[in-house]
């Protein structure tokens, strides 16, 4: 077997669990033992391409939280015993070599085992198994055994919760928005762990409060609040989100004192890490469109912020309906772009189309005649719109003499004497 003791740069038990929920990652199989996280890695070694590599993944400095050392062995009480030496012994010092301070059973018997004149491990083992268990009790010749392979290693293995709904009590009363900042960094940061452990990715989140009072100024207040935050695709990095939600704080004024945070995953999608280009300068550069959107969203407001959504329809005023980038983007599924019926279209269309001036049969622009370069795009629909009623036009791209291409249209009604004439875009 082999295994791995690592002892967390953050020595506190929410440092210790925050790192084990990381290292299951890497094996199912981790353990909280005293002040160290072990992890048996035998049967995953192959995958990670051996200790050394999987050591380097681990202590990765841009991945949080990380440890700050380590030791191996071929038990878990080797391990943890090595990771307990001074940093230049951990790895060179045999088992029966180690001393007796760095095995947990062994530390209450410290002082008679010194007496007996015995202070490694070796030595321990030299004494009588019967004159040992009669004076100093079974549970350390069995946490001897455990360590030299004689005896299996079990723990209560360390396990991922289903859900995540994580809750923390303030030190301090929050009266504003940015007093909760040092709690949600913490949340956000057991959010990365645990979605990073069980390969997941987030796409909506619930931040709730709750205020320290239940009266304000005789008013009743409800016992907390909650904003939700949703992003177009899956999250595991928490910097986009963090953003999102330092938006959404700074408009959400607190109407009491808080004295508790929490978070909770409200939607969850399979994790792919997207694919990235082994060619230089073909790396992503900038925040994505999405992402920049959102953004935006969060700070101008859903209304403000636009996007273009590609509609079934033939007349070119229609074929894109304009709707906040945040209702676009949240949904699952878009519709796919309609095929063109005017493939030669410009991509600047007015607003509205311009009359144009006719004059001998001829449509003018700015007192220009224009002459015309393609035959007739005819386009006819809108017959079942009863308000409107059918639509007939003939499209053409046309130049003006000293001002580059335009795209018109002619339009007759049955009853009129001469088709009307109208300029609907621009070429660059």
């Amino acid at each position: 077997m082999h295994w791995i003791a690592l002892h967390p740069r953050d020595d506190t038990p929410e440092g210790r669990q925050l790192l084990a929920w990381r290292m299951l990652t890497y094996t199912p199989r981790v353990a909280l033992v005293d002040e160290a996280v072990l992890m048996e890695v035998q049967s995953c070694l192959r995958l990670w391409g051996g200790p050394r590599r999987l050591l380097v993944k681990i202590f990765e400095e841009k991945t949080a939280p990380a440890p700050d050392r380590h030791a191996q062995g071929a038990s878990s009480l080797i391990a943890l015993a090595r990771l307990r030496l001074p940093p230049g012994q951990s790895a060179c010092t045999p088992p029966h070599a180690l001393p007796l301070a760095t095995l947990s059973a062994a530390r209450p018997h410290l002082p008679v085992l010194a007496r007996l004149g015995c202070s490694t491990w070796g030595e321990l083992r030299a004494l009588p198994r019967a004159g040992v268990a009669r004076r100093l009790g079974a549970a350390l010749l069995a946490a001897l055994d455990q360590a030299e392979g004689r005896a299996p290693d079990v723990y209560p293995w360390a396990q991922l919760p289903e859900h995540f709904d994580e809750a923390l009590d303030l030190p301090l009363l929050a009266s504003t928005t940015p007093e909760l900042h040092l709690a949600l960094e913490h949340l956000l940061l057991r959010l990365q762990v645990w979605l990073g452990a069980r390969l997941l990715g987030a796409s909506a989140i619930a931040l709730h409060w709750r205020f320290d009072q239940r009266r304000l100024n005789g008013a009743e207040l409800p016992p907390g609040a909650e904003l939700q935050i949703r992003t177009a695709q899956p999250v595991q990095r928490m910097a986009h989100l963090r953003r999102l939600i330092d938006e959404q704080l700074a408009r959400t004024p607190l109407a009491a004192p808080v004295n508790r945070l929490g978070l909770r995953v409200l939607q969850l999608s399979p994790w792919q890490d997207p694919a990235g280009s082994l060619l230089p300068g073909e790396q992503d550069r900038g925040e994505p469109l999405h992402q920049l959107a959102e953004r935006l969203s969060a700070r101008l407001g859903p209304e403000q912020v636009l996007m273009a959504q590609p509609h079934a329809d033939h007349r070119p005023e229609r074929m894109q309906r304009w709707l906040p980038a945040q209702q676009l983007l949240s949904t699952a599924q878009r519709a796919a772009p309609p095929a063109s019926a005017l493939p030669l279209a410009p991509t600047w269309l007015l607003a509205t189309p311009q009359p144009l001036v006719v004059q001998d049969d001829r449509p003018q622009w700015q007192g220009r005649a224009l002459a015309r370069l393609t035959p007739a795009q005819r386009i006819e629909t809108g017959w079942w719109e009863e308000r409107q009623g059918p639509l007939r036009r003939d499209y053409f791209i046309a130049r003006a003499p000293g001002e580059g291409l335009l795209w018109i249209y002619r339009e007759q009604d049955p009853g009129d004497a001469a088709p009307r004439w109208y300029l609907h875009g621009l070429y660059a």
